[in-house]
């Protein structure tokens, strides 16, 4: 083979590299944590609509409301949803003044399901992080929220 001939493929440029680096760097980070959340039996996609339910209170939120809030989207948060329900995580109620809101809590035994739940995610979230110094950390935090926001315009 010669060795000066020309590649199948353009080398990638920074930006399809940062692209590929972020994504497997979420990926690597994304199955630490699954791997935490299935402790409780619960999927990451699961465990992250619980922790959005908690943090609404009582009041509860719309199916868009989850949607809006949640970090991967998912395109059938419907049959989520009704999972959720069946496993008496969560309970949906249509609203009287507006039929078509159905209103999603969190029951007791989702909130039983989240508690043991969140030191361990405290604690792996320190270790996936904790070689890199504080200014780097807040640094590569800013840039992640400059792509995520830019994104949003």
């Amino acid at each position: 083979m010669n060795h000066k001939s020309k590649p199948l493929h353009p080398a990638a440029s920074l930006e399809e590299r940062t692209f590929l680096a972020l994504l497997r760097a979420a990926d690597a980070l994304g199955q630490q944590a699954e791997q935490l959340t299935r402790t409780a039996e619960l999927t990451g996609t699961q465990y992250n609509v619980l922790r959005i339910l908690r943090g609404a209170g009582p009041e509860g939120l719309a199916c868009r409301g989850i949607g809006d809030r949640m970090i991967t989207h998912d395109p059938d948060i419907t049959r989520l949803l009704d999972r959720m329900e069946k496993r008496g995580l969560i309970t949906r109620e249509r609203q009287k003044d507006d039929r078509r809101v159905v209103k999603t809590r969190i029951t007791p035994r989702g909130l039983e399901l989240l508690k043991p739940l969140d030191q361990p995610i405290r604690d792996l979230h320190k270790r996936q992080f904790q070689h890199m110094a504080g200014a780097p950390l807040k640094t590569l935090y800013e840039l992640l929220e400059e792509i995520r926001v830019g994104e949003q315009e």
